[in-house]
């Protein structure tokens, strides 16, 4: 598949202070490519110390062999070093961009720690990887024998894609549901072009596709189709539906025109970025163009709210965030890269309430870290007489998503759940209450990264795969 242009924004704010270069650049990762990038990604992979203890591994979810693969490509053996990659991993392009390895396996470099600098893990393994599609070493799927048993996934997130790989390989009959029009969950339509490039995903969806997996698009379970139903028509479900529903603020003036939820905000920019026709964007409702763009929250989605808003070319982009940096749970890459580009933090801060019936401003309340609480981390408190009101044009809200009620929704009240709303499964086989259910990924931990999701996928498929070999023994056996 030809290799797209990256999601962009032609308007850039003079008001802006940003770097112009950081904007312009086609991804974070860029000491990889060019000219010489063979060579580049081949001296990285060359200062991995292939330590006896590779913390980069065991801070991995997927548990890659990330040593043997960055041994590889300093020899220059990248077929052999995407081999191994994939091996453990479904989507290696996707987590080598949009993975925090700051927080994972290059966080816990040896080098790193040393500090000598980390090993650009990531960015090797995009490499690797987008070198394979080039030189067409990735495997096409073609099962060896064709199975009778089906397999019904819903949601086309990270967790249920990885798990429909798995099982479309082993010949099992696979068909994915989603309530979107495009496979790919929020690899799609939550996550930035600048992060993650569209066709990256559109490209694993064709190979799926081609590979014999269904797709039943534009389908929302419990309106369009009943779960019941999913569960007539096949053998194992796989719920993977993620977590969508977005928390929100109490507060006066919150229903102001010109706040929004970062859901609909970034949905609207990447479908832009596909070239469909977004309403709301044209009229501005989810456009920052020339607005004073304050993001609320202080992770990965709020950041990737900002560095969308400039962009788009917001006249002033801030983020308010009630904790101070070092308690901010997003990637630290993210915010370094958010600040290059003229995003200003404003730490211990949090919104009292908003201005205007369109909305003018957030009256801003100043916080300080007190006691901890019961999992040691330093509670904001408010600072009397510190409140100020911070302008604004636009107001998104970025606070994280809660699970949506699915045993009420689908009308499965037996569908047991958490306190939380998360469905409960067992941490190994991805099991459910209901016999030949599994559930993997965010509907299962609450908001996480696209690499657990993956790791759960194909542990789920795995669990599957192990219970049809036990039922067709069972059966020879009789």
């Amino acid at each position: 598949m030809a290799k797209q242009p990256m999601l962009k924004f032609v308007t850039v704010s003079k008001e802006m202070p940003q770097k112009r270069a950081a904007i312009e650049r086609t991804d974070d990762f860029g000491e990889i490519y060019g000219e010489y990038a063979r060579e580049k990604a081949a001296e990285q992979a060359g200062r991995c110390s292939q330590c006896g203890v590779p913390y980069c591994q065991s801070h991995c979810p997927l548990h890659n062999n990330i040593p043997d693969w960055l041994k590889l490509t300093a020899e220059g053996r990248l077929q052999e070093a995407y081999e191994i990659s994939q091996a453990t991993n479904t989507f290696p392009e996707i987590c080598g961009r949009i993975c925090p390895q700051d927080r994972l396996c290059e966080g816990n470099c040896v080098i790193e720690q040393s500090g000598h600098g980390t090993v650009t893990i990531g960015a090797v393994e995009k490499y690797i990887t987008d070198t394979a599609w080039e030189e067409g070493w990735v495997k096409p799927i073609r099962p060896a024998v064709e199975r009778p048993e089906s397999v019904g996934i819903i949601g086309a997130g990270p967790g249920g894609l990885a798990a429909a790989d798995m099982l479309r390989r082993a010949g099992l009959q696979v068909t994915v549901y989603d309530r979107y029009d495009r496979s790919g969950g929020l690899m799609v339509y939550g996550i930035p072009g600048f992060k993650l490039e569209k066709d990256v995903v559109m490209r694993r969806n064709a190979q799926l596709a081609e590979g014999g997996v269904s797709f039943v698009l534009n389908c929302d379970v419990g309106r369009d189709i009943t779960f019941d139903e999913i569960r007539g028509k096949h053998d194992f479900v796989v719920i993977a539906t993620g977590v969508y529903k977005s928390r929100d603020l109490h507060a006066p003036g919150v229903g102001a025109t010109g706040i929004v939820r970062a859901i609909d905000y970034l949905t609207a920019s990447n479908r832009v970025g596909f070239g469909d026709t977004v309403p709301e964007f044209e009229s501005g409702e989810l456009n920052a163009e020339g607005k004073r763009v304050v993001v609320i929250g202080g992770g990965d989605t709020a950041m990737d709210c900002v560095r969308t808003a400039v962009r788009q070319g917001a006249t002033s982009v801030k983020c308010l965030y009630r904790r101070d940096r070092a308690n901010m749970p997003g990637s630290q890459r993210e915010v370094a890269n958010a600040e290059e580009e003229g995003v200003e933090f404003v730490w211990l801060s949090a919104p009292k309430g908003f201005a205007g019936d369109t909305v003018e401003g957030v009256m801003v309340q100043k916080m300080r870290l007190g006691a901890p609480d019961a999992t040691g981390r330093q509670m904001p408190e408010l600072i009397e007489g510190a409140d100020y009101v911070e302008g604004a044009d636009l107001v998104i809200k970025a606070l994280g998503f809660e699970p949506e009620e699915l045993p009420t929704l689908w009308g499965c009240e037996e569908l047991a759940v958490t306190r939380w709303g998360t469905i409960k499964a067992d941490f190994r086989t991805h099991q459910t209450s209901l016999p030949n259910v599994y559930a993997v990924g965010d509907i299962v931990r609450g908001a996480s990264l696209v690499v657990w999701a993956i790791r759960d996928g194909r542990e789920a498929a795995e669990a599957i795969l192990a219970q049809v070999t036990a039922q067709g023994a069972g059966v020879a056996a009789e």
